[in-house]
């Protein structure tokens, strides 16, 4: 067995696979799990009440996490004249119009992600079987199709994280590094949560928080209490 799969043997010793427990506790765990080599995601998958697979339950949209995700986020930006300037004044890595949706159609993907003007979206739109998978597609209930593209490079350089429901009701997301220590990584989850909790369809009936659970990349997942929350 390789040292990573002994090191999940021994943490997976440490959660009862029965019980839930509170947020704080949950990090407390986390943290005696042993460590990688390299500074792992947390994530966490939440079940939601509801059935996926109708329209009017669709559960979507984003939240600036406050201490952000850890990560160095490349954001490309469509945009021409003035707010192209605005992108590029604004720390977006990449601006540009056609170009870079024809370097795209290409096979070009070295961006996290997209942010768009809505005179940009004829352009944009096009791209949509490439960039839609990936969850990549510019989208105004998001932030990412405005013409305030100065907010939106910023707030996507400090972490935006997007959620979308999938098919079992469930939404990954990840709310920071196993080094940003327990209170950063409690505080993160429950801004995201509440994000969450205000996206709640209007169809969605009986309990909306079902299950959690958290996680690192390497680490087993540890169930939380919903109802304590």
């Amino acid at each position: 067995m390789s040292k990573a799969g002994k090191r999940y043997k021994t943490d997976s010793g440490k959660v009862d696979p029965e019980k839930r427990v509170n947020l704080d506790e949950a990090f407390d765990i986390l943290e005696g799990f042993g460590k990688a080599k390299f500074d792992e995601t947390v994530d966490i998958a939440l079940r939601l009440g509801i059935d996926a697979k109708q329209t009017d339950q669709m559960v979507r949209g984003a939240v600036v996490l406050p201490h952000g995700i850890g990560k160095k986020v490349r954001v490309l930006v469509f945009a021409k004249g003035d707010k192209a300037k605005e992108a590029e004044d604004a720390g977006a890595d990449i601006v540009g119009a056609e170009e870079l949706a024809e370097k795209i159609q290409g096979g070009w993907m070295d961006f996290d992600k997209v942010v768009a003007t809505p005179d940009m979206m004829s352009v944009v739109g096009r791209l949509g079987k490439v960039l839609g998978p990936r969850g990549l597609m510019p989208n105004p209930k998001l932030g990412t199709v405005t013409m305030d593209v100065s907010k939106a490079v910023s707030e996507q350089k400090a972490g935006k994280v997007q959620f979308r429901i999938e098919k079992a009701a469930i939404i990954h997301a990840p709310v920071g590094k196993r080094s940003f220590g327990k209170q950063k990584l409690k505080e993160n989850t429950l801004a995201l949560i509440d994000a969450i909790n205000k996206a709640k369809p209007a169809a969605a009936k009986g309990t909306y928080l079902k299950a959690l659970a958290i996680s690192a990349t390497m680490t087993p997942g540890i169930r939380v209490d919903v109802a304590k929350l």
